[in-house]
């Protein structure tokens, strides 16, 4: 059974402008308080390359890119480790629910069986990170088109 952390929120900015938010990743530093460091082409089976505020220090991640779709949905993963040790999924979703609001979808999900180790020593820092890494994508949204819109 996996660990999932799954939240939608909605947001008062166009999809378009939730979407330059979390693809933009060179910028992830000005506003992200969970990965505070992100690259990556986005085209699937290129990796990603972040640093998470896990610990005091930010972790050097790498994980590969699975799939995406301009605008609406990127995703990405680890390799899983040695005999399904450990492997996650993550993923960004995005729907338009009218000119200036859109459904943000927010996936992480972690299995193997390391994954209890893992959870024991991460569980309240991934809710936490994940949790406040959401409310940032919210907020910065919400800024910037409160800022074009002027």
């Amino acid at each position: 059974m996996a660990f999932v952390i799954d939240k939608t929120l909605e947001i008062n900015a166009p999809v378009a402008i939730v979407w330059e938010v979390i693809s933009d990743l060179p910028r992830y530093a000005e506003w992200n308080p969970f990965c505070v460091e992100c690259s990556s082409t986005l085209r699937p089976g290129d990796p990603i390359d972040m640093k998470v505020k896990l610990m005091a220090r930010p972790q050097v991640q790498r994980e590969w890119v699975s799939e995406f779709i301009d605008g609406h949905r990127f995703a990405y993963r680890t390799k899983p480790l040695l005999l399904g040790a450990l492997s996650s999924l993550r993923f960004h979703n995005l729907e338009s629910l009218d000119a200036e609001r859109t459904r943000y979808q927010s996936y992480f999900h972690l299995r193997g069986w390391l994954k209890p180790l893992v959870l024991s020593l991460f569980r309240r820092k991934l809710i936490d990170g994940f949790g406040g890494m959401n409310q940032a994508v919210v907020q910065r949204a919400e800024t910037l088109w409160a800022q074009r819109r002027r």
